[in-house]
């Protein structure tokens, strides 16, 4: 268990003010100033010291991603850092809470990543339903900008740095970087082709990188506590530090809660979220990463830990650490097609495999909830998601074929005996045709 002096986040759940005084009372801008002169490259190594990696599902190493960034001085362009606030995957909700209660933090990381990238401006993209969010920041960044925090010379550091923040239209896909760029651009939010990349060609053609909320916000405590400590957090070198999990579904106290990588999902669920309704014994299946991390059954939850390589292992993946717990009660093969609704709605259709496929697996997933299909057929989806899966620009085809991969590689019996029980029924209860005296002549 995550000890508290090891917390990063310790207004998660608002129970003092968002407000930039209370905020300094919790140590963040603390002497931002001193962490900046240390220069670029200091700041770069220590991220890659510290292992962090990209908090928003793709697991990234953050000091690398950084170092990506070329050189201002050659491109002679500007550079940006944009923040994905957008966050929309189901069974996700940490990011908000950051913002809400945490703003500084995210801002401060701004200040100190930009500087890194050589970057003089900031957007944060925040998902148009998080209004009260959203207001949070505008204010927290306009006591930053009063402060001398922001704008020039920010917090005295020689350093020119202002942040926007821009609201979007409420579209999934507009989580994806690319997607997220164009429609910061004012254009319709599809995934671009890559490369370029965008630490090459990103916001208007310029150098930029973009990264999680939670991966900012985190930079800045790691910076003055330094990535040793940081990297003494965890199960491995490779799965390092403290993690933000959202536990909802069938337990006995949905929550929010920071823990160390590498948890067991069994104790983080026990202990923090008041276990699972009816027991432990209970539990049927559970997502441990957001909704398009395939789903793993009660065998493997007994002993599997909560990082990026043994989930992997086990044939699904961190993610957003959205861990969704599904009980006894659930029709699991209805819940995996609900999921299957939600990525055929959210599809930009920009590619062919995603914007036709997922109908296909939508439909196909609703015949197979009533059982009204035939035992083929689950081969065949298998078969489509697997087209759907790496033939897309993005990770969208992906998430939508996960799910249902993971279904067919957990839960196959269960939707061969719901397909055998429909047709039984359908021949017990088919009706008899009147024969005629000719015909039967």
């Amino acid at each position: 268990m995550l000890a508290d002096k090891d917390r990063i986040f310790t207004n998660l759940y608002g129970l003092q003010s968002f407000s930039l005084k209370e905020a300094k009372k919790r140590g963040d801008w603390d002497n931002t100033k001193a962490i900046i002169k240390k220069g670029k490259a200091w700041i770069i190594e220590e991220m890659k010291k510290s292992g962090l990696r990209g908090r928003g599902g793709a697991g990234f190493p953050t000091g690398m991603k950084w170092s990506f960034m070329p050189d201002p001085e050659k491109t002679q362009k500007p550079h940006y850092l944009v923040v994905n606030a957008d966050e929309s995957e189901p069974g996700t909700c940490k990011d908000r809470e950051i913002l809400r209660h945490d703003p500084h933090k995210l801002l401060e990381g701004c200040l100190i990543a930009g500087f890194a990238m050589g970057a003089h401006a900031a957007y944060i993209y925040i998902r148009g339903e998080f209004f009260n969010e959203g207001s949070n920041v505008v204010k927290a960044i306009k006591e930053a900008y009063e402060a001398g925090l922001l704008g020039k010379n920010a917090a005295g550091t020689g350093w020119d740095f202002d942040i926007y923040l821009h609201r979007g239209a409420g579209a999934y896909i507009c989580g994806e970087e690319t997607a997220l760029i164009e429609s910061l651009e004012g254009n319709k939010g599809q995934p671009r082709n890559k490369p370029p990349f965008p630490a090459m060609a990103g916001l208007y053609s310029c150098p930029t990188t973009v990264n999680n909320v939670e991966t900012i916000a985190t930079a800045p405590t790691i910076l003055r506590r330094g990535g040793e400590w940081f990297a003494s957090i965890g199960r491995d070198e490779k799965n390092t530090g403290t993690k933000l999990f959202c536990i909802s579904g069938h337990v006995n106290a949905p929550c929010n809660v920071e823990e160390a990588m590498g948890i067991p999902l069994k104790e983080l669920i026990e202990k923090h979220a008041g276990g699972v309704r009816g027991g432990w014994d209970n539990v049927k299946a559970i997502i441990p990463g957001g909704s398009s991390t395939p789903l793993l059954p009660k065998d493997v939850c007994d002993k599997v830990v909560m990082d990026f390589d043994s989930l992997r292992a086990e044939g699904s993946g961190l993610g957003t650490a959205g861990v969704i717990v599904m009980d006894q009660s659930t029709d699991v093969v209805y819940a995996i097609a609900r999921l299957s609704y939600f990525y055929m709605h959210e599809s930009c259709g920009q590619c062919t495999p995603c914007r036709e496929g997922t109908g296909w697996m939508w439909r196909m997933m609703m015949r197979m909830v009533e059982g009204n299909a035939t035992i083929e057929e689950i081969d065949m989806l298998l078969d489509i998601s697997k087209q759907i899966e790496g033939h897309t620009i993005c990770a969208h085809g992906d998430a939508s074929a996960w799910p249902i991969q993971g279904l067919m590689r957990h839960f196959r019996p269960e939707v061969e005996e719901r397909i055998h029980a429909y047709r039984k029924l359908a021949h017990r209860e088919k009706p008899m045709v009147a024969v005629s005296a000719t015909a039967a002549e």
